[in-house]
């Protein structure tokens, strides 16, 4: 089970806004690509844990050495559907996402500062690599996207991550299944929406999406990951609104997906972050997703993300 003590613990139990605040770690996927990592096939940073985990446990390693004081598992695409098209069989796939936990749980015991692990699930839309948790709504029941979860988490827990990562989640059907599944296990997680333009990735209200975890015990944080850094704030607001719980965001550069091409479109210009304004709203976790890397985490950390004063952020 998680441990109730050490960073993370401290920043969602200590003062209020404005408070000290956790530094995640940032995009595993463009670490791994930086380290010369073939993610093309569909299965993405998966098939860098099946096939090079010494380049998942280099990838952790670096965000370690940025200062980062939770690295993320490469457990986010990893579903056992999608890895059965590949070959791969129900054992295999419950190995690599146990896999995924003791290799960033190496890395987090080889760090020269206390680091937790927090096991990524994924949503849906990731397993079918075609970009559909950017747009959710995928078709299933709450009981048919529990079904799906339910084996991943309990293959993760069965390491002991210190928490969950439910991570980049496009609506609030799919975070109501994750819900069900999490109170089933009794564990700990944040639980993190991809948002743009004010609203869930799939239309929704924030306002209802969040109230989701209001009443969940087991929810330590809520908020927002890959999604446009403009979006944080207001989201992250808008959670405080109804949750009262710590928050969490780690964004990604801003580039946007372009679903017809495949690709990423980069911002024109990098805007730094106002990292102590969300941390004034609320926010106890922050780092980076996608194409955010060791060094923007580090930028981060030298700039003060996370102690208590309130520098400007450069990241």
């Amino acid at each position: 089970m998680p441990r109730a003590s050490g960073p993370l613990a401290e920043a969602l139990t200590g003062p209020g806004p404005g408070g000290k605040a956790v530094l995640l770690d940032g995009g595993l996927s463009n670490q791994l690509a930086d380290q010369g990592c073939d993610l093309s096939g569909g299965l993405w940073t998966g098939r860098v844990l099946a096939e090079r985990p010494d380049q998942v446990a280099a990838a952790h390693a670096a965000y370690a050495r940025a200062g980062a004081q939770v690295l993320i598992t490469a457990s986010y695409q990893v579903g056992y559907a999608a890895f059965a098209r590949h070959g791969y069989g129900r054992e295999r796939t419950t190995a690599l996402l146990r896999r995924s936990v003791r290799l960033a749980a190496r890395a987090a015991r080889a760090a020269d500062h206390d680091v937790w692990v927090a096991a990524s699930v994924g949503p849906y839309g990731a397993v079918l690599a075609d970009g559909s948790e950017y747009r959710g709504r995928y078709g299933l029941s709450v009981r048919e996207l529990a079904a799906f979860h339910r084996p991943r988490l309990e293959a993760l827990l069965t390491e002991g991550p210190d928490v969950l990562a439910l991570e980049t989640v496009p609506d609030a059907v799919e975070a109501q299944a994750l819900l069900a599944v999490l109170a089933e296990t009794g564990a700990r997680a944040w639980l993190s929406y991809t948002v743009a333009d004010g609203r869930t990735r799939a239309g929704g209200p924030l306002s209802e999406a969040f109230a989701l975890a209001a009443e969940s015990p087991h929810v330590i944080a809520v908020g927002v990951n890959c999604c446009d850094p403009a979006e944080v704030l207001p989201a992250l607001e808008a959670a405080a609104a109804v949750t009262g719980k710590p928050l969490v965001a780690y964004p990604n550069d801003g580039s946007v997906w372009e679903p017809a091409t495949g690709t990423w479109r980069s911002p024109a210009t990098t805007v730094p972050w106002p990292t102590a304004d969300w941390r004034r709203a609320g926010a106890r976790l922050v780092g980076g997703c996608c194409r955010i890397g060791p060094d923007r985490i580090a930028a981060l950390a030298a700039a003060g993300a996370t102690p208590r004063q309130d520098p400007q952020a450069t990241a």
